[in-house]
């Protein structure tokens, strides 16, 4: 089987459109026209004009500003990266070109698992990643991202941007010189896929897995040998077996990285990431060195580049689904067994590090304090209706 890269995917939207960037746009216009009808743009001092052309106002009192962003995700994944060249499409819209910030792929500046360096160190002013990539430096991190058995993307989205999470998460951050703010979420993930079949616990031990973050700690306790590997790397490793399984996003990502090509078996549910949170993540001497006025379209842009991200994956993951089992992608779902056995340690997991960690413990608090008041209102007002309505798997999967 020859190696299939990510930009040479075959695109998964069959609508007709040559152009996924059209659709970015038309979201961009929609943000921008919202923001400059609420007078933000305005307020930053500038002339405001747009001439015939009628296009955005431009700023021309402030300084040109220009930022390069890495970002951890390849090129061809167009919705979490495309998310990222979306961030600096609103701040050039919004202050007529003068503030902008370019995107550069995993790879093309640092390699996608240093990312967090790269902006700790000044080496780029932002950078788009996920923040369980760098538990390494502190496992309080993985709540930034996510965590197994934790919160859905919208639950995860009200603890940070209403709850008080991203407080929280700042002060750890705030140790290693960036500000964060929510760059989006993927919504709810797939299992990931798998070389072979696993049916109980025991069938993990002695698998070798692409997995990172606590899912990975999980893992690791469950016997399975675990590796993180860049988005870019995993398809080669799982192709020519140097690992036996990997988890990545969802369907429409993961078509796009050809897994399907290199594993027949499909699992759910991601209970290691009910969601998953990107973040942006700003060195804190380029964010103070910002202008007042440029720091307001930086929030504006990556909330609205934010909710992009969910809606598109939203909108993409049915039908990229039904074009892998269509194509004989082996839908399996994993068993009671292991799900218990995870929950479990999970669990043991996060206290261990509680017990260990002052800082880890506040954060840990108080995001399960703010889940499990959340679990209680899903579970009233969404489960019962979520299980009496949602159709079962539909008969056309080959779930053995």
């Amino acid at each position: 089987m020859s190696k299939k890269t990510v930009d040479k995917a075959v695109p998964a939207n069959t609508s007709g459109k040559s152009d996924e960037s059209v659709d970015r746009r038309k979201f961009l216009g929609a943000a921008a026209t919202g923001v400059v009808g609420a007078g933000l743009v305005t307020a930053c001092g500038g002339e405001t004009g747009g001439g015939e052309s009628g296009g955005a106002p431009a700023v021309v009192t402030q300084p040109r500003v220009m930022w390069r962003m890495a970002s951890s995700f390849p090129r061809g994944l167009d919705a979490i990266y495309g998310s990222g060249e979306m961030l600096g499409e609103i701040t050039s819209s919004l202050t007529g070109g003068r503030f902008q910030i370019r995107a550069y792929p995993a790879g093309e500046l640092v390699p996608g698992l240093q990312v967090m360096d790269a902006v700790q160190q000044g080496t780029v002013q932002v950078g788009q990643s996920t923040s369980y990539y760098y538990t390494g430096k502190n496992q309080a991190l993985a709540f930034d991202a996510g965590v197994p058995f934790g919160m859905t993307a919208r639950q995860q989205d009200a603890w940070l941007n209403e709850g008080g999470g991203l407080d929280v998460v700042r002060s750890v951050f705030s140790d290693f010189n960036i500000i964060s703010f929510p760059g989006g979420n993927t919504g709810g993930q797939m299992g990931g896929w798998f070389r072979r079949e696993v049916n109980s616990a025991e069938d993990l031990r002695g698998l070798k897995m692409r997995i990172p973050g606590l899912g990975g700690d999980v893992m690791d306790r469950m016997g399975v040998t675990v590796q993180v590997l860049a988005g870019g790397d995993i398809y080669p490793a799982l192709e020519r077996g140097a690992i036996d399984a990997t988890e990545w996003v969802g369907p429409y990502d993961d078509e796009k990285l050809g897994l399907h090509q290199a594993a027949p078996y499909y699992y759910y549910p991601g209970w290691w990431e009910p969601s998953a949170s990107v973040s942006y993540e700003v060195n804190q001497q380029a964010w103070a060195q910002l202008p007042s006025d440029y720091q307001a379209v930086f929030e504006v842009a990556a909330k609205a580049s934010a909710r992009r991200m969910l809606y598109y994956y939203d909108a993409m993951n049915p039908g990229a689904l039904q074009r892998l089992i269509e194509g004989g992608t082996q839908m399996r779902s994993f068993s009671d067994d292991i799900m218990s056995v995870a929950r479990t340690t999970i669990g043991e997991i996060l206290e261990d590090y509680a017990a260990a960690d002052q800082q880890y413990r506040q954060v840990y608090d108080h995001w399960r304090n703010f889940k499990e008041a959340s679990y209680q209102w899903f579970g009233t007002a969404e489960l019962r209706f979520a299980s009496f309505a949602f159709p079962a798997r539909s008969s056309t999967s080959n779930a053995g």
